[in-house]
């Protein structure tokens, strides 16, 4: 007698066997692929505007809610991704010194000296109220502080240094509009931080909370 192969007939897997297949299908990749809302819209997208290849498919309605959904992407995708990048410089990138910037406030202003040498404006405004900064830190008119933003040293110091107090606030605000802004610096910005940097040193602490005028000496 010949055997004849049995179609169709049901399999009954004991339990074991029953709970490996089942994870062998799950562990299946296509199970686990999960496109992104940007994606799916993308995808839909590309659909829509298949089917408006010749002019006899263009409708002018699907036309106005394809661009209406492209319009929506573009918005959705700036506000979700441009903030996103703005508070991440905002928090973490706005420092007045480096965790890692050990140089003293002599040393700092001989690299704005030198950048203001090579016309460099930039870099020798931004140097120059970092040895403003650190000066403060050395004479312990300030204290030294991780992280600290120039319109935080600018305030903190306009306090200990009231009758320069706009001043300092000013330099900071030249400070992030230069660093952080895209503003370009000038020699005239060069100038005043430089004429201001020169005061700070020659200035005494205030001990009191008034504005009276502080007692200035000639820088060493």
């Amino acid at each position: 007698m010949v055997a004849r192969a049995t179609v169709g007939v049901p399999v009954d897997p004991d339990a074991a066997t029953g709970r490996r297949w089942a994870t062998e299908e799950l562990l299946d990749p296509a199970y686990h692929e999960q496109r992104s809302l940007l994606r799916r819209l993308w995808d839909w997208l590309a659909e829509q505007l298949a089917g408006l290849r010749t002019p006899a498919a263009i409708d002018p309605v699907a036309v106005l809610v394809v661009v209406g959904v492209i319009v929506a992407v573009v918005v959705v995708a700036f506000l979700v991704a441009g903030p996103v990048r703005v508070s991440r410089r905002g928090a973490s990138d706005r420092r007045v010194l480096e965790h890692d910037d050990a140089r003293t406030a002599e040393e700092i202003r001989a690299a704005a000296d030198a950048a203001a040498s090579r016309g460099d404006w930039a870099v020798a405004v931004l140097e120059r109220y970092r040895a403003i900064v650190r000066g403060l830190e050395e004479r312990t008119v300030l204290e030294e502080r991780v992280a600290r933003t120039a319109h935080e040293a600018a305030l903190a110091a306009a306090a200990r240094l009231p009758s320069l107090g706009d001043d300092l606030v000013a330099a900071g605000r030249t400070f992030d509009d230069v660093a952080y802004g895209d503003e370009p610096a000038t020699p005239d910005d060069e100038r005043r931080l430089r004429e201001l940097d020169a005061r700070v040193r020659g200035a005494r602490p205030s001990t009191g909370g008034d504005r009276a005028d502080l007692a200035v000496t000639a820088p060493r």
